[in-house]
């Protein structure tokens, strides 16, 4: 009996050696990964996560395997340009994959790209513009990762034409939670190769792309300048300009009201062809593409939010759309000459511009509305922030098409209103309460939001915005990539918990 009951207290004893050397273990993989504070890009949230840095896929299945065996979540994170909570992942783990950021292959012959997630917008741009082929879908700032463009699926100011950013994929290689690696295309695993992209990091890990660039013979635009009285005239404008034109965006002067609620202007911008040879090449070169290092040639651009945090109140505001769409008025159907980079990275021309928003940070509320129901939503939605006195800082249109390939969707054939709101600590509950408003609006129009730009949205908002068939197809997808739920997100929880319920 003695015998009996000493060899449980060495099993036990064994037992509780291995947990213990585990536990410090996992404490120290983890302990390698500093938890550090990780914002928001809008700065308007934040969260102290363990940061990961892998280099190549192996050391990213490393950080899949430390969170199964931690029972930690894993969140994405690529440049982090995501305005709202999309890669922030509290008290867990964050992988960040700036450092896989190499462009392994080009072929100027044809424009194919082969590129790590790491690689940013401005990377691959500048390596590919002097051979006369630009990225066919950027973003507002040039400065997202690829992989991150592809996580969400996004677009530009040219989408109503050449559609979103993973309608030119050719074919990706992504990590799954269990560590197997799989080669998506549209021959192959072609669910996942309509799947994964756009839906937010919760499929899978993109480790590397080929894509598809356009081929451009000039680096300038030509950019043409329309005054709109109105909303309605606004609308008009982006509908008939994109038969004509490579690029069309609207900017609205969110402070006007009655007759002239929606007024603004318009900015049509096609490919340029210069006459002569010469000037096609210069244009395409590096140094006619670089944004300038002053604004109006006098101001240095570094420290032009200061410019843009005093404007930032409600009477400067007023007074500054004014003065813009007066200029607007002047300057209607004035045409002038942009170079690429300048037309299409305007978020760019100030650096840190979001430091204009300090302390509260930057909230975006972006929707996506079908053209049948787009005028009265946009008008409803410009007149609730005035009735609630809380302006939009820039309020911006642009034109669509249907992403209904994808498994996550958010555009229609139809148009989208984004608008920026400064969160002040004094505005917040009153913001907060507009926002549910104006989220109820566009989901009585049947419309969509996009979760790279969204920081407040709720579940019942977001399940509409998916609808019930594409949610449950997510879930079941979910089930089969992550069936141990280790893609999670501080968004995913927020937005659709049932993501990660149980089965």
């Amino acid at each position: 009996c003695a015998g009996a009951l000493g060899r449980r207290w060495a099993c036990a004893a064994a037992s509780a050696l291995f947990y213990f050397s585990a536990l410090k273990f996992m404490t120290l993989a983890l302990s390698n990964a500093a938890l550090q504070m990780l914002h928001a890009w809008g700065e308007n949230t934040r969260a102290r996560s363990y940061v990961h840095r892998p280099t190549t896929a192996a050391g990213l299945q490393a950080v899949f395997a430390l969170a199964q065996r931690t029972g930690l979540s894993i969140a994405l994170r690529g440049a982090g340009q995501s305005y709202g909570d999309a890669a922030l992942n509290s008290e867990q783990i964050v992988v960040c994959l700036a450092q896989m950021n190499r462009i392994t292959h080009w072929s100027p012959a044809n424009g194919v790209v082969e590129l790590e997630p790491g690689v940013t917008l401005a990377q691959l741009w500048r390596h590919c513009i002097g051979d006369g082929w630009w990225p066919p879908v950027v973003s507002g700032t040039m400065f997202t990762s690829v992989g991150g463009c592809a996580a969400m699926n996004i677009h530009g100011k040219n989408n109503w034409q050449t559609g979103n950013f993973a309608q030119h994929i050719l074919e990706f290689t992504a990590v799954l939670p269990a560590g197997n690696i799989v080669r998506c295309s549209a021959t192959e695993n072609s669910d996942l190769f309509h799947a994964i992209p756009g839906s937010f990091g919760m499929l899978g890990c993109i480790t590397a792309l080929r894509l598809q660039l356009k081929r451009i013979r000039t680096g300038l635009v030509s950019v043409s300048a329309l005054a709109a009285p109105n909303l309605r005239t606004m609308l008009q404008l982006l509908d008939e300009h994109k038969s004509s034109s490579d690029y069309v965006v609207g900017w609205i002067d969110a402070a006007a009201g009655g007759a002239g609620l929606g007024r603004g202007q318009v900015h049509a911008a096609t490919y340029y062809a210069p006459p002569f040879a010469a000037a096609h090449a210069q244009s395409l070169q590096l140094q006619h593409q670089d944004l300038p290092a002053r604004i109006f040639g006098v101001f240095p651009a570094h420290y032009a939010w200061l410019g843009l945090r005093l404007a930032n109140n409600a009477p400067t505001l007023r007074l500054v759309n004014a003065l813009k769409y007066l200029s607007a008025r002047l300057q209607h159907g004035r045409t002038y000459l942009q170079s690429l980079a300048a037309f299409n990275f305007l978020l760019d021309y100030v650096p840190d511009w979001k430091r204009a928003y300090r302390p509260g940070g930057l909230v975006q509320h972006q929707s996506f509305i079908a053209k049948e129901n787009a005028l009265a939503a946009y008008q409803q939605l410009l007149q609730a922030c005035q009735d609630a006195r809380l302006l939009p800082t820039l309020a911006v249109l642009k034109r669509h098409k249907p992403d209904s390939q994808y498994a996550v969707s958010y555009c229609p054939d139809g148009y989208s209103l984004a608008l920026d709101f400064s969160a002040h600590a004094r505005t917040r509950h009153r913001l907060a309460t507009l926002l549910a408003q104006l989220d109820q609006i566009v989901v009585a129009s049947q419309g969509k939001f996009y979760f790279a730009k969204d920081s407040a949205l709720h579940p019942a908002a977001a399940r509409a915005s998916l609808g019930a068939a594409a949610l449950r197809n997510l879930t079941v997808l979910k089930q089969r990539c992550d069936p141990e739920n280790l893609l999670q997100s501080n968004l995913s929880r927020r937005l659709l918990p049932e993501l990660h319920a149980p089965e």
